[in-house]
């Protein structure tokens, strides 16, 4: 249908039926306006200027829509709009997931006495907000001024929206009441309970000001109260929310307090719109402050269904928390000086013989006769418990840093995007120790599983690896000609995920207070005694994240490829590490008779494996840590060149420490 015949259809309803508020001609209206494609703006700018020129040229024709408008939205409830749309409902994460997920495949119920209700089903696209907020603001005042204030009866109805908008605030007002209230904030926060709090006193004042409002709104001779004073609280509110969110970056943080300071938030931003809407004493200031705050309605409506905005939203403080901890751990995989280049060295080199017998126990677990789940627990137990091994004696894996150091180059960028020089030089670190790390690792893997292989020779009598079994080993490592790569993809992911693992559970070890809870367990005093118990709790309490993140990557490595198996399905993993320990292993299988070529093409093989893992995983962490922070980075050309010319004007600090050990360097971090 055209604009024409939708606004002549509209004054034609309402010569029949002057009540007429059937929302159907506002979906055409707004099908007509709505361009093709979401992110064509300029069509829908042109839409929009058509209906404003249409309504200019045929008084009858405004005159008649807008009456149609009033009737739309003042026969309905118009309060849930305001409260709701847009606002976290109090139905906890998983609750408000589990419903988005159920509205997938059974719409709720429409109610056509709710504003909120008729609001999404005139926006009924998903993508309506991208072209409703990418108009120009001038251009939906335009259309305000197009269909006019001067109306018949405008007290009226201004009272009637006026009510409407006050009854909002009130509802927001208990709510943000009722959160100040919530015994995790006052936890996080006890001086609340201490002190008059600004939460329960702004719900006195927002009554006092609706109770005043209203008699202004019957007797406009009454002098009308602004809003300041209640303000100058919710800035209060809103400054203990803030501390909140401090306490919350030491002592951990939870997604149902996330929520909840999400909810708050949300809250007072939209009593503080609908408080300046009711201020308002000038129309083209009253106008700004609504397209704001409809542009708003619009994407949170199209987003209402979206899991994906769920788990932005909700996730945020807590994914901020989880990265922030792993770049803190990051912090201790970054050499600055001579000898802590040579400690990595060292701690690689302890890592790399501890997994030299961790790839033996798992030839070993392999010649058993098991179901999956067998070879899946066996895998499992060994990968957790080795890696945790590896932990406990101060050792480094080289694949677990780069998830660890992304979040800490993340955390560079946020802090100072200006400073590339400085930046430059904490990835010449980070390239640095990483380098020294994969070397460790590589150089007494090898040699400890070809020196456990020929021991097993001499012991047993027969190799620990068939010639058939060498030759399956190898070729697990050909880049080429098996999916060795893609299988290294997935243990680069496996390796993003147990870096999140270990930034949750440090989180969790400090927000739930592990250790001191751990030492309340009179058994567990008895059974250590009490300088054991703290010993053993400060260390959990230090450690956790890391434990966790090891046995999960563990549980991880062990178990995909056994699925991969029970599904028929290409999956398994690949580590670098753990490649080059098999690599020995083949070679002693094969009585050490392998060409030249082929040693040479499986160590190209280890190291693209190497280069896999490293990068996958390193690209998943960088790309969450800055998400997390709402950090985009447009300077990556020039970080490009920055870092290209330092390669070339001093190529060897992208491998060795200074030859002077210079401490002062360490304060760049």
């Amino acid at each position: 249908m055209s604009l024409d015949a939708i606004l002549t259809d509209i004054n034609l309803s309402l010569t029949t039926n002057p009540t007429c508020n059937d929302i159907r001609y506002l979906r055409a209206l707004i099908a007509e306006i709505r361009p093709q494609r979401a992110t064509d703006t300029q069509r829908a700018t042109d839409n929009l200027r058509a209906l404003c020129y249409v309504l200019r040229r045929h008084p009858a024709w405004r005159k008649s829509f807008r009456h149609y408008l009033i009737q739309v939205i003042t026969s309905r409830k118009l309060v849930h709009l305001l409260t709701d749309t847009g606002i976290t409902l109090n139905n906890g994460f998983w609750g408000a997931g589990a419903e988005r997920l159920m509205s997938k495949f059974l719409p709720p119920l429409v109610n056509d006495d709710y504003v909120k209700d008729v609001f999404g089903q005139v926006f009924d696209k998903t993508t309506d907000h991208l072209w409703v907020n990418a108009v120009a603001d001038e251009i939906w005042h335009d259309l305000a001024r197009a269909i006019g204030f001067r109306i018949q009866r405008a007290r009226h109805t201004h009272a009637t929206l006026a009510n409407e908008v006050l009854n909002a605030i009130q509802v927001l007002s208990y709510r943000i009441t009722n959160i100040g209230l919530e015994a995790e904030l006052v936890r996080n926060y006890p001086d609340i309970e201490k002190f008059e709090s600004p939460f329960l006193r702004q719900n006195d004042s927002i009554n006092e000001y609706v109770i005043r409002y209203r008699e202004w709104l019957t007797d406009q001779d009454i002098q009308r109260e602004d809003s300041k004073h209640i303000d100058v609280l919710l800035e209060q509110c809103k400054d203990i929310t803030s501390r909140i969110r401090r306490t919350a970056a030491v002592e951990g943080v939870s997604v149902s307090l996330t929520r909840l300071l999400l909810r708050l938030d949300q809250s007072m931003a939209r009593m503080r719109t609908l408080l300046a809407l009711l201020d308002s004493r000038d129309t083209s200031v009253s106008v700004q402050i609504a397209t704001g705050l409809f542009k708003d309605l619009v994407a949170a409506d199209n987003k209402r269904h979206s899991l994906r905005q769920l788990m932005q939203s909700n996730t945020e403080l807590l994914s901020l928390q989880v990265t922030e901890r792993a770049g803190k751990s990051g912090e201790h995989y970054v050499t600055n000086t001579r000898s802590e280049w040579f400690e990595m060295l060292h701690s690689a080199l302890g890592a790399g013989f501890i997994v030299g017998f961790m790839a033996m126990v798992k030839i070993l677990f392999g010649t058993m006769a098991l179901a999956p789940f067998g070879y899946a627990l066996l895998y499992s137990a060994n990968y957790s418990f080795g890696f945790m091994l590896v932990h406990v004696l101060h050792f480094t894996i080289a694949t677990k840093q780069p998830a660890m150091t992304a979040a800490l180059i993340a955390k560079a960028i946020d802090q100072g995007h200006q400073k590339l020089d400085e930046l430059v030089e904490l990835i010449v670190r980070v390239f640095r120790s990483q380098f020294i790390a994969i070397v460790g690792n590589i150089a007494l893997a090898m040699p400890t599983a070809f020196a456990i292989a020929w021991v097993w020779y001499a012991v047993d009598g027969k190799h620990l690896v068939s010639p058939e079994k060498a030759q399956h080993l190898l070729h697990e490592l050909d880049p080429f000609g098996s999916l060795a790569l893609p299988h290294a993809a997935i243990a680069g992911v496996c390796l993003f995920l147990s870096g999140l693992i270990s930034g949750y559970y440090d989180n969790k070890a400090s927000y739930s207070h592990i250790p001191a809870r751990l030492r309340q367990l009179r058994w567990l005093r008895k059974l250590l005694g009490e300088q054991r118990l703290f010993k053993m709790t400060d260390y959990i309490g230090n450690n956790l994240g890391a434990l966790a993140g090891n046995f999960f990557f563990g549980i991880m490595l062990g178990t995909i490829g056994q699925l991969g198996k029970f599904f028929g399905l290409p999956v398994d993993i690949r580590h670098i590490t753990f490649s080059s320990a098999n690599f020995a292993f083949a070679l002693a299988g094969m009585d050490n008779h392998m060409s030249w070529q082929l040693a040479a093409y499986s160590l190209f093989g280890i190291l693209l494996i190497g280069l896999v893992n490293l990068t996958v995983s390193f690209s998943l962490a960088l790309l969450v840590a800055l998400r997390s922070r709402r950090v985009s980075f447009g300077y990556g050309s020039h970080l490009v060149r920055l870092l290209m010319r330092r390669f070339l004007s001093g190529t060897r600090d992208f491998f060795l420490p200074a030859k002077i050990d210079d401490k002062a360097s360490s304060s760049h971090t």
